[in-house]
């Protein structure tokens, strides 16, 4: 590795390389505590999180909370599988179906999951309600998507690294731009077995591509007027990320179906869910679709807490307010290298213009980890800064002074 290592940072990073699959490219830091919007790495160094596990951790590292209610539940009941009911479950579903407005609720566990599911649940609903021909059912989809990658999900992806070499690749799917909502309806236009579009608010790992106002509600309004189920991946965008509750609050629309995920967990363990009314959740009978983990009684209690700390800390308002004042002060720094600022809320990045001097994005992940804080390429010369939602203006203008510090430097 290209990188000056520490003894024990080494030693751990080694271990992984040999036992471990290599399916992660991480930056070479080795974490061992998190508490907040801090990381301590195994030498004792102190970072700012300005990825948040990929938006997992919107509430903070191990938020005092959460910790009491996982202590309280571990020792009480973890998993009864679906075969039986628990006492946590129903609770969280009517928790969640109350604060977002659907009739009915769905956990599984990982985000992927949650999309797979809101597939099947698009499909049923064609061949139940819309009167589609079995096995004709198609799903639309957003160019330079990304969903996940189970062997489904690739099936509608442009990136190559998530595509090539796994096919044969799933049939049903068709592929339009971005923000383009005059080419949506073109298809929509030309084929009646379409039953969902599945697309992100803001394309996360795309490089957080905020599409034009109004997309959104156009999205919402084509949908209707088709019949098409619109599926929202809020995966990431979700609970309060973007300065609102959901991403699509913004646009002031209610999807057909939501995807959630990530910060559903407080970023304890994996728990994603998938929210729709009666008319598409309930077109799935039992034995048709499940999960041994999903809605366990640990995830259940842990899920109603997450969102509860999120509505009592005010971190909706707190990461719309941070947001903009985050991208006013880069859109500040007057830097060739500097290239473009853009997203909403606390999910945000920068193009870095690698024609300046050469550096790439993650070349400056380093520079900037070194400085003492940590954050992500995406797309090779994007970096994403999305910190934990319980960061301080404060916080918010030491990490905007390390970041400047940093480019100024490249």
């Amino acid at each position: 590795m290209d990188y000056d290592l520490k003894e024990q940072t080494k030693h751990f990073i080694d271990t992984e390389l040999l036992y471990g699959a290599h399916n992660y490219k991480p930056l070479p830091v080795v974490l061992e505590r998190g508490l907040g919007v801090y990381l301590w790495d195994v030498e004792g160094e102190q970072y700012f999180d300005f990825l948040s596990a990929y938006s997992a951790v919107n509430q903070g590292h191990c938020h005092p909370r959460l910790v009491e209610v996982v202590q309280k539940q571990v020792g009480q009941l973890t998993l009864t599988s679906r075969a039986f009911y628990n006492n946590q479950l129903g609770v969280a579903e009517q928790f969640l179906s109350e604060t977002f407005g659907y009739n009915k609720v769905l956990f599984m566990n990982s985000g992927a999951e949650a999309v797979e599911t809101s597939i099947k649940l698009a499909r049923r609903w064609g061949y139940k309600i819309k009167g589609i021909q079995d096995k004709k059912a198609v799903i639309v989809t957003a160019s330079n998507n990304f969903h996940g990658r189970t062997t489904g999900i690739i099936s509608f992806s442009t990136d190559p690294s998530s595509k090539d070499r796994f096919g044969p690749y799933m049939p049903g799917f068709k592929m339009v731009g971005y923000d383009n909502l005059e080419v949506l309806e073109e298809v929509f236009k030309s084929d009646d077995n379409i039953v969902g579009f599945l697309v992100e608010p803001i394309q996360g790992e795309a490089g957080v591509i905020v599409p034009s106002e109004g997309y959104l509600r156009g999205v919402s309004e084509l949908c209707n007027k088709y019949n098409v189920l619109f599926i929202a991946d809020e995966v990431q965008t979700g609970l309060a990320r973007t300065g609102k509750m959901l991403c699509t609050d913004y646009a002031e629309v209610k999807p057909d179906i939501i995807v959630l995920g990530k910060a559903l967990s407080g970023g304890i363990l994996p728990i994603s869910a998938v929210l729709a009314d009666d008319a598409i959740m309930l077109g799935i009978e039992p034995g048709e679709h499940g999960s041994t983990f999903g809605g366990n009684p640990l995830a259940a209690k842990v899920a109603v807490e997450s969102i509860k700390i999120i509505l009592d800390e005010n971190l909706v308002q707190n990461a719309f307010n941070l947001g903009e004042l985050f991208r006013t002060e880069l859109s500040n720094i007057d830097l060739p290298i500097l290239e473009l600022v853009r997203g909403k809320g606390l999910l945000n990045a920068i193009k870095i213009n690698h024609s300046h001097n050469g550096s790439t994005a993650y070349d400056i992940c380093l520079k900037l980890m070194k400085n003492g804080l940590l954050a992500k390429q995406t797309h090779g010369n994007v970096i994403r800064f999305a910190p934990p939602l319980v960061i301080t203006k404060d916080q918010i203008m030491e990490c905007l002074e390390i970041i400047e510090r940093t480019l100024r430097a490249v």
